[in-house]
């Protein structure tokens, strides 16, 4: 497709966040272009994050509830151990579908894509190198969307093949004995889940004094629990001072004291803004240390004509929420004005086993807040859905006012929490009396389903005010 010399808006990074603003400019009859330094559109979600990491836990959850079921124990429980490379052959398929899907996308709304790298010439003008030759653009606004990549400390050694971050972890030619994973965010947490489910011994380092601080407090101790009963070694409050290997294994030495050996180590500490080459100095910009942009409540950078989404501005680093952000960015760069809905109530998916999803504010923030709420709760295991599926571990929480009965946040363990989730979130979003407890408490659900939590978890809470 042929590029011109002027446009609109010029989005850089083809990930989720520059594809929900390239999409919405094309809606609103914007001239639009989009800049991509890989052959293939998708971004880091699409061909190193969410998309392989969770298609590669899908397979492992596939393979043991094969292991589990009863009737392949009377057919002789033959265990066919399929390790992690196979796994990952599953997870290529998925990117392929991904980045076909996304292409026609642009392709149907007009969108030219670029590939090449792209930089600031000045404030309006973008050079982009495509590798056989060098043009630029002139573009009214620009949106930059070019995500993160894995932090990597100067005195670690990733080119040793068992030192690994989130990126190259994915090129691993074969399952190990031991990992060790530094780091027990959102990365470090799910891959965790990942390779104990795989049967591998697990050990994880954590920098703060619990998993995950920004959840619910009871959430969190959830994970812990079940992280631990499924054999994963958790280590609270510690700091690396060094990483040694050798032909036996990789150790990680902690300022502790420890000494950790393993066949793996997986860094998941911390990640990095893209904006090592994008001249951000000829557009009046400069990121933070960890190559992060600031932006305001309306995603403009101190050039208002630039704006910054996804990853590349830090929290929450959610390609749902990286999608939203670049929509609210594009229509406000292209009309002036947006709609806060789109950036509003999104929900947090961490794809554990068992998985966790929330949405609204934690009993922690609503006490510090003084807001009168109380809780509903829901245990799986009573729901006749889950005792029918056999997996049984997990709860639904909802808090809510005392006296209004609004919904203040919903927060959920176990399977299918990601999509469980949602229901919670539609009804949050309602303005005035549409938003209250009282909904789930009087609205029928299919029997058996999951989604019946929201009753069970609503007649308790009410129950609660008696």
């Amino acid at each position: 497709m042929p590029w011109d010399k002027e446009y609109d808006l010029v989005v850089i990074g083809s990930g989720p966040a520059g594809e929900g603003a390239a999409m919405l400019g094309a809606k609103e009859g914007a001239k639009v272009l989009v800049v991509e330094r890989y052959r293939q559109v998708g971004g880091g979600c699409t061909h190193l994050g969410t998309i392989p990491s969770k298609a590669l836990r899908h397979s492992v959850s596939e393979m043991l509830k094969l292991r589990s079921n009863p009737l392949f124990a009377e057919l002789g429980g033959v265990r066919h151990e399929i390790g992690f490379p196979s796994l990952l052959k599953g997870v290529e398929s998925v990117i392929g579908k991904q980045v076909s899907l996304r292409r026609d996308f642009y392709q149907r709304n007009s969108v030219p894509v670029v590939h090449g790298v792209a930089h600031f010439a000045d404030p309006h003008t973008i050079e982009v190198d495509t590798g056989l030759a060098r043009r630029r653009v002139h573009a009214k606004k620009v949106i930059v969307a070019v995500g993160s990549k894995p932090y990597r400390p100067p005195d670690i050694d990733f080119s040793h093949p068992r030192v690994r971050d989130s990126d190259t972890i994915l090129s691993l030619d074969h399952t190990p004995q031991i990992i060790t994973i530094f780091g027990a965010g959102v990365i470090g947490c799910e891959y965790a889940s990942i390779f104990r489910q795989l049967g591998v011994k697990v050990n994880l380092i954590n920098g703060r004094d619990k998993l995950l601080s920004f959840l619910d407090d009871e959430i969190v101790d959830a994970l812990a629990y079940h992280l631990r009963d499924q054999g994963v070694l958790i280590r609270h409050n510690e700091e690396y001072s060094r990483v040694e290997t050798n032909g036996e294994g990789v150790y990680l030495h902690l300022k502790s004291g420890k000494k950790i050996k393993s066949d793996v180590l997986l860094w998941a500490q911390g990640r990095t803004g893209n904006t090592h080459d994008l001249s951000l100095e000829k557009a009046g910009l400069s990121p933070d240390p960890r190559g992060l942009l600031k932006v305001d409540e309306l995603y403009r950078t101190e050039q208002q004509h630039i704006y910054a989404v996804g990853d590349v501005v830090g929290y929450p680093s959610l390609a749902s929420a990286s999608y939203d952000q670049g929509r609210f960015a594009a229509t406000h760069a292209l009309s002036g004005v947006c709609n806060s809905k789109l950036v509003e109530y999104i929900p947090t998916g961490i794809y554990t086993s068992p998985e966790i999803s929330s949405v609204g504010r934690t009993e922690r923030e609503l006490t510090q807040e003084r807001i009168p709420y109380e809780v509903g709760h829901s245990l799986f295991r009573s729901l006749a859905r889950a005792q029918i599926t056999g997996i049984g571990v997990g709860m639904l929480k909802i808090l809510f006012h005392r006296e209004t009965l609004q919904i203040l946040g919903v927060h959920c363990f176990g399977d299918q929490a990601a999509e469980i989730v949602h229901i919670g979130q539609a009804i949050m979003a309602q303005k005035g009396e549409a938003n209250s407890l009282l909904y789930f408490a009087n609205t029928t659900f299919n029997y058996p389903t999951m989604a019946e939590a929201y009753r069970v978890s609503a007649l308790n809470g009410l129950n609660r005010l008696c």
